[in-house]
C-alpha cells in the first residue's frame, strides 16, 4: 500500500480493508513520531509515506473495503511550529536519571518528541507516551566486570564498581553516536559527564543543552572555587560570591580534577538546565552566573513536580521495598510534624559504628523516625550480634511504633508530603534537597561529597530553611570509611532545634513551608519554571528554523 499526503487538503490511503486502528497509528506518524516508531508502522501495516507539513486539527474517516480517505479541515502548519524532536541522555545514576527524566516530562507535556536514551535496566522504571519514548542499548556488563543487570550506580556498593559504571557508560559512546547519526533531533540534552557529546552536536550542528543535577548555586561555587589553588587545605570563603559563605573544609584534590574540566566543557554547550526554580536559587545567583561565565541556565523544576499523582510520586525512581500504603497508614498514626524522615540518598554507605550513633541519637530524641538504611538491604536475617554492631541492644523493643526502618530504597515523596513529617535529615544531594523544599519540610543538613556542602550552605545560610549537624569532613565519593564521626550529640541536638517548637524551629518551619508554595507555583502556567520551559522552547526552535537546509 502507498500512502500519500498530498500538498492540498487530502490524501489517500489505498489497501484492502483498512481498519480505524491502523488508521489512527498512521495519523500519529503524520503527527510526528520518531522514525523508528514510524519504521515499525510500515513493517507492520504496510505503510510507504510520502509526507509533508500538515496540520490536522479535525479528521472526517470514510473507511471501505479498498480505501480510507481522510479530510483534512485546516490548512498547511508552519514548519516553523511544528514540535521539537529531543533526545535526553542521563547518566546512570538515580540522582542524574530521576530528575532528567522528569524533566524530559516536562516538554513531553508541551506535546514535543522526546526520546531517552539509556540501557534496558535503567528503562524498567520508565514508562512509554506517545511523545514519551524509550530507546536503549545493551549495557557493557561483561566488558567492565559486572553482573549482568548491574547497570545503574545505585546498584553498587563500593567505589571499584562506581568505577566500572562509568567505565561502562564510557563505551556506550560508539552505538549511542551512530544513533544520533542516523536519526539527527532538534537538541540533545546530555548529562555532563558525557563531554563527547559537545563534539557530536558541533558536527550535526544541533545545539545541546547539558545537565547535572547540581543548584546554580552550587555551580556558581564550584566556579569561584576553580581561582582557589587546587592544594589548599582546611576552611575557606568562597571567594567573589553575592553572599559571605565560610566552609570548614575544602573539596578534596581529586574531585576538583574531576569536575573542574567537565564544567569547562559544560560552558561551550548552550546552556545549563537546572533542576530548581529561580527563587530557590535565587536572582541574585542566576545573574552572577551569567555575568562571570557568559552562558545561559534553564531553571525548569523543581522536576520532582512532573508527578502529580500519589502513585507516580511513590513510584518515582526504583521500586520501593515497603509499600506507599505501609507507609502512609504508619505517618496516619502519627501527630503532625512530630516525625524525622532520615536517608542519605542511593549512595551514601556509612559504617556500623556511625549507623550506631544515628540510632542512639534517635532515641535519646524521642521522637518518631522513618530511617532508611540502604546499608542493611536484604540483611533483614542478621542476627543479634551483626544486629548490635549498629543498633543498640534492645533497640527494636524500646522504639515499639516509634520507628519504622526501610532497608532499601524508599517511597521518598510520598514520605515527604505527608503532614506528620516534621523535619528531613539529609546527605544534601540535590534530588533529595528539592523534593523536600517541594514539600515544605524543614531540613537538617549532613553533607558528604561533591556538591553537597555547598546545598547545605543554600539551605541553612541563605535561605533560612535548614540547620546544619556540623559535618568537617570533605569525602571524595559517597563511598567512604569516614576518619570522623557526627556524635550522638550533635546529631539529636540539631533535630531538636527543627523540632522542639522554640521560636528558631518556628521561624524556619515557616520559611521552608512558603518555599514549597513558591515552588509549586513555579511549574504552574505563568509560575517562573513554566515561563523558562516556555522561552526554552522557542529558543530551540529558533535555532532550528535558522539552520541553512
Amino acid at each position: 500500500m502507498v500512502v500519500i499526503i498530498s500538498n492540498g487538503n487530502r490524501f489517500h490511503c489505498f489497501r484492502s480493508k483498512i481498519g480505524i486502528g491502523q488508521l489512527a497509528c498512521f495519523v500519529m506518524s503524520c503527527l510526528g513520531l520518531d522514525s523508528q516508531t514510524a519504521a515499525k508502522l510500515r513493517q507492520q501495516n504496510g505503510f510507504c509515506l510520502v509526507q509533508t507539513s500538515q496540520r490536522i486539527s479535525n479528521l472526517n474517516c470514510k473507511v471501505g473495503a479498498k480505501e480510507c480517505c481522510v479530510e483534512l479541515s485546516s490548512g498547511r502548519m508552519d514548519v516553523k511550529d511544528r514540535s521539537l524532536k529531543l533526545y535526553f541522555i542521563p547518566y546512570l545514576a538515580a540522582g542524574h536519571i530521576i530528575p532528567l527524566c522528569d524533566i524530559a516530562q516536562f516538554f513531553a507535556s508541551r506535546g514535543h518528541h522526546v526520546t531517552i536514551i539509556t540501557t534496558p535496566s535503567n528503562a524498567q522504571h520508565l514508562k512509554q507516551s506517545h511523545n514519551f519514548r524509550l530507546h536503549t542499548f545493551q549495557f557493557p556488563s561483561q566488558q567492565v566486570g559486572l553482573p549482568d543487570g548491574v547497570e545503574n550506580l545505585t546498584a553498587v556498593t563500593d567505589i571499584d564498581n562506581s568505577y566500572k559504571i562509568y567505565a561502562a557508560t564510557m563505551l556506550l559512546r560508539q552505538p549511542i553516536e551512530s544513533f544520533i547519526e542516523q536519526d539527527p533531533p532538534d537538541c540533545i540534552v546530555a548529562d555532563f559527564l558525557y563531554p563527547w557529546i559537545h563534539d557530536l552536536a558541533n558536527k550535526l550542528r544541533i545545539p545541546r543543552l547539558v545537565f547535572n543535577g547540581f543548584s546554580l548555586f552550587s555551580i556558581c561555587a564550584m566556579e569561584s572555587v576553580k581561582t582557589l589553588s587546587i592544594h589548599a587545605t582546611g576552611p575557606f570563603a568562597i571567594p567573589d560570591f553575592p553572599h559571605h559563605i565560610t566552609l570548614s573544609s575544602s573539596p578534596p584534590k581529586d574531585s576538583r580534577e574531576f569536575l573542574e574540566p567537565l564544567l569547562e566543557m559544560a560552558l561551550k554547550s548552550d546552556g545549563f538546565i537546572i533542576n530548581n526554580f529561580v527563587e530557590l536559587d535565587g536572582e541574585e545567583y542566576l545573574r552572577h552566573y551569567e555575568r562571570t561565565t557568559g552562558h545561559k541556565a534553564w531553571h525548569l523544576g523543581p522536576a520532582c513536580l512532573a508527578r502529580r499523582t500519589a502513585l507516580e510520586k511513590s513510584e518515582r525512581g526504583s521500586k520501593s521495598v515497603v509499600s506507599m500504603q505501609e507507609c502512609v497508614s504508619w505517618l496516619d498514626k502519627k501527630q503532625v510534624n512530630s516525625v524525622v524522615y532520615i536517608s542519605f540518598g542511593s549512595l551514601c554507605y556509612f559504617p556500623d559504628k556511625q549507623l550506631y550513633e544515628i540510632a542512639c541519637a534517635i532515641e535519646a530524641s524521642g521522637y518518631g523516625f522513618i530511617w532508611v538504611v540502604p546499608e542493611k538491604k536484604e540483611k533483614e536475617e542478621e542476627n543479634e550480634e551483626e544486629k548490635e554492631k549498629w543498633l543498640p541492644k534492645g533497640f527494636a523493643e524500646r522504639s515499639g511504633e516509634k520507628v519504622m526502618i526501610i532497608r532499601g530504597w524508599a517511597p521518598q515523596m510520598t514520605i515527604l508530603s505527608h503532614p506528620a513529617v516534621g523535619a528531613f535529615l539529609t546527605h544534601c544531594g540535590w534530588n533529595s534537597t528539592v523534593e523536600s523544599v517541594a514539600a515544605g519540610v524543614p531540613m537538617i543538613t549532613w553533607p558528604v561529597h561533591s556538591d553537597q556542602f555547598y546545598n547545605e550552605k543554600l539551605i541553612t545560610r541563605v535561605r533560612g530553611i535548614g540547620v546544619e549537624v556540623g559535618v568537617e569532613e570533605w569525602n571524595l565519593s559517597a563511598f567512604f570509611e569516614s576518619e570522623k564521626l557526627v556524635d550522638r550529640a550533635c546529631i539529636e541536638k540539631a533535630m531538636r532545634r527543627i523540632m522542639d517548637g522554640a521560636d528558631e524551629s518556628l521561624l524556619i518551619r515557616r520559611r521552608a513551608k512558603e518555599f514549597g508554595e513558591t515552588a509549586r507555583q513555579a511549574v504552574q502556567e505563568g509560575g517562573s519554571s513554566y515561563n523558562n520551559l516556555t522561552a526554552l522552547i522557542d529558543y530551540l526552535k529558533r535555532l532550528r528554523n535558522s539552520k541553512p537546509e
